[in-house]
């Protein structure tokens, strides 16, 4: 069961992993030519602006969840295929460029908290170290090559041109059907099978990334 204080420090990392996140999305559609995330808004670090209710419960309660997703069109880019990948790439990099700045503050404070530590010093310990986490799970959760994930984007450059139609279909219509797996997945096959295929992807992927990082701390 999470404290108040659990809670808030989950909230505080999802808040700021979603909102680099999203803000990268937007900025980066912006550069390659698509005014639209500009027109609705969404180049901003305000966390309201990219703030989805059932996406950030999600995160705090289930370790899974989503900000609210950036809009563009891919007929303002230049290159269609090749910028809507840089687009997805962006928001997750993102946040594996966080986790690996964070490594290396993180070690040199757990080296440093002691009993006589003051509790301010522990709660910012805890605040970067749950930043530093949630932008983990949201990079490895966002390379999964299922829509809606930002990795079926990225996925979508190497689709021969051939391919491209029933692969831009697939994009359309999957998401439903991945979200009711993955709802299926989080409240029976955990809840009842103890089981959790989702959990077992970005669990593992999670654990490279968390040990890559740590080489760089």
């Amino acid at each position: 069961m999470l404290g108040s204080m659990d809670i808030l420090i989950i909230a505080i990392g999802v808040a700021f992993a979603v909102t680099v996140h999203e803000f990268m999305h937007a900025w980066t559609a912006d550069r390659l030519g698509d005014p639209t995330p500009r027109q609705q808004g969404r180049i901003t670090l305000n966390p309201l602006a990219h703030f989805d209710l059932f996406g950030t419960l999600a995160l705090i309660f289930f370790r899974f969840g989503w900000g609210k997703p950036v809009q563009f069109n891919p007929n303002n880019l230049r290159f269609p295929r090749r910028d809507s990948a840089l687009i997805a790439l962006a928001g997750p990099m993102t946040n594996l460029v966080t986790a690996f700045v964070l490594a290396a503050p993180l070690k040199l404070m757990s080296q440093n908290i002691t009993e006589a530590s003051s509790a301010a010093f522990v709660f910012l310990f805890l605040v970067l170290k749950g930043i530093s986490d949630i932008s983990v799970i949201l990079f490895s959760l966002n390379v999964l090559p299922l829509p809606p994930f930002d990795g079926s984007k990225i996925v979508g450059l190497i689709i021969p041109h051939r391919y491209e139609r029933q692969y831009n279909n697939f994009l359309y219509h999957a998401p439903k059907y991945i979200i009711l797996f993955i709802l299926f997945d989080i409240f029976v096959l955990s809840n009842v099978f103890k089981i959790s295929i989702i959990g077992l992807l970005v669990g593992t992927v999670a654990q490279w990334v968390f040990a890559l990082v740590s080489l760089g701390a």
